[in-house]
């Protein structure tokens, strides 16, 4: 066991509640703390903070159409057990994962990208049997 905190990833969100459960029920992350300013999740030794935006504007209102952040200074690469699953998952909790023909393999992971809720960018992997 380390002495070292977990990594982690402070995620600046409009809405902590959906996207709290879209993370944990996408990437079956367990919710360590959630308020209305913020949530905690975790997964293996790994962190991701939801963190509610302090702006004095009005929070985006969710529409049909989600503004994907294709040019993101980073993206969120989760492991899953099954693309296949999360993908319907992610549908069901307001984001969207690639089709099949979007995923590819590479050093014995299949992944895929799509997109939380408020448009953030994501990748799920899963290993290759």
């Amino acid at each position: 066991m380390s002495n070292l905190p977990p990594t982690c990833l402070v995620l600046f969100v409009d809405d902590v509640a959906k996207l709290t459960a879209f993370y944990s029920n996408v990437a079956n992350m367990a919710i360590r703390h959630q308020d209305s300013a913020y949530a905690v999740l975790g997964i293996d030794g790994f962190e991701l903070i939801l963190h509610a935006m302090q702006s004095e504007s009005p929070p985006i209102i969710a529409t049909s159409h989600i503004t994907v952040r294709e040019d993101s200074y980073f993206k969120l690469c989760l492991p899953v057990s099954d693309i296949a699953a999360a993908r319907a998952t992610a549908k069901a909790f307001g984001g969207a994962i690639k089709a099949i023909e979007h995923e590819w393999v590479f050093q014995g992971i299949r992944a895929c990208d799509g997109h939380d809720p408020e448009g953030n960018v994501i990748q799920l992997r899963m290993l290759v049997a």
